[in-house]
């Protein structure tokens, strides 16, 4: 009978440099089609880490691996994923149920990833629970389960593909010995039934189920003792559950909205608090950038308002120039000789003063700014009231002014 599952020489590492640990050394071994086997040892002995190895969740630091005799040296990530979902099946000692599905929907799932349809894994889950004894049951989430029923949900779960090897991992460890009787008890029917069983556990009584049993200790073989030869023949398990691939690339999507909606409907509390959590930042980030951009068009129209591209040109030999006054060199015919120049849009002569300014019964210090008509251009400044100033009235000499916020 050929092999199902080789290891040839396989060791695992975990660290690097002083604290690399080596859990697995030099481990061969193979399993036949059909088998029951144990895997026994103390807590760290590594018995989980091969059988994680075996059941392709994880791989082994070097050394050799084949299913049906092909090696998988060169698998990706998708490879061992597929090989997971259609030949292998998982019990777990703490279950594994996801607790917002009914057992119905938790045995389902491994279905979905293999593509099936939701009618025919459906209908398979629901004869699953059937059965396992779960009759009445497949509505109910894992909470409304007692541990062996949640066992029970677990091990239809890992048949749900075929399971054509299950791998059972301290399946009896979190139940009372009658429900663990009971779980053994299943596991051997499964067994009868062609499914070949690996079953991990450091209780000895436990192990005597199996048809073979393998010890390890310190990452080593240590003992692989057969006590019942294998079947002359082994019925088989029952046809692979394959799904289309493009079947389920089609329905992924609407699968994964009708999970993530379960999901939600399951933790309301969560879901409102995690929704207005992700509110307020987005309110909080869009206020930000609201200030900033206000902040920005402000700074912007302060500049505005103080004229782009204006020159000033000033008397004097250099800005701060104290001797400016002095000088009588630039003219009002300077200012319109170069406003007529093609390069210029505006120009204006401008001279200031400062001093007190009175209005019947009431005086200020003020500034006095004597300038032409295209002043107003030039420095961007716009009219709130009134009229501004014009050719005419400086040609005339009127008596004209305009006055800012602060003086009016």
């Amino acid at each position: 009978m050929a092999a199902t599952l080789e290891v040839r020489d396989i060791n695992k590492y975990y660290g690097e440099g002083d604290s690399r640990v080596h859990v697995l050394k030099h481990v061969s071994l193979t399993i036949d089609r059909g088998d029951f086997v144990a895997i026994i040892g103390q807590s760290g002995s590594g018995k989980s880490t091969l059988m994680n190895i075996l059941g392709c969740l994880d791989q082994a630091s070097d050394g050799e691996y084949l299913v049906d005799g092909i090696p998988t040296r060169e698998f990706d990530a998708d490879d061992f994923a597929r090989l997971r979902s259609e030949k292998f099946g998982f019990i777990f000692q703490r279950y594994n149920l996801l607790t917002s599905m009914n057992a119905r929907d938790n045995v389902a799932l491994p279905a979905i990833y293999a593509g099936s349809g939701v009618k025919e894994r459906t209908a398979r889950a629901e004869d699953l629970l059937v059965k396992l004894g779960l009759e009445g049951k497949t509505g109910n989430r894992p909470g409304e389960l007692s541990g062996g029923q949640q066992q029970r949900v677990s091990i239809a779960r890992a048949m749900m593909n075929g399971g054509e090897i299950i791998l059972a991992d301290e399946p009896t460890g979190a139940l009372d010995s009658k429900s663990g009787e009971n779980v053994m008890q299943l596991l051997m029917q499964l067994h009868s039934e062609g499914h070949t069983l690996i079953l991990v556990t450091h209780d000895r009584h436990i192990a005597e189920y199996a048809h073979r049993i393998i010890e390890i200790k310190d990452g080593e073989v240590i003992s692989d003792e057969r006590r019942k030869p294998l079947p002359a023949s082994v019925p088989e398990p029952g046809p692979r559950r394959k799904g289309s691939r493009l079947a389920y690339l089609k329905n992924q999507l609407g699968e994964a909205f009708g999970m993530s909606v379960q999901a939600i409907l399951a933790h309301k509390m969560r879901s409102l608090l995690t929704m207005l959590g992700i509110i307020i930042g987005i309110a909080s980030v869009v206020s930000v950038v609201a200030l900033g951009r206000g902040s920005e068009q402000k700074i912007l129209a302060g500049i505005n308002a103080m004229g782009t591209n204006t020159i000033d040109i000033m008397p004097g030999k250099s800005f701060g120039d104290r001797n400016s006054s002095r000088y009588r060199t630039l003219t009002v015919d300077d200012s319109d000789a170069l406003a007529e120049q093609s390069y210029v849009a505006s120009a204006t002569p401008t001279a200031s003063a400062s001093g007190e300014v009175i209005y019947r019964s009431k005086s200020a210090t003020g500034s006095l700014s004597g300038v032409g008509e295209q002043y107003f251009s030039v420095k961007g400044l716009e009219l709130a009231r009134g009229r501004l100033f014009n050719r005419e009235d400086i040609d005339a000499a009127r008596a004209v002014a305009v006055l800012d916020d602060n003086t009016a």
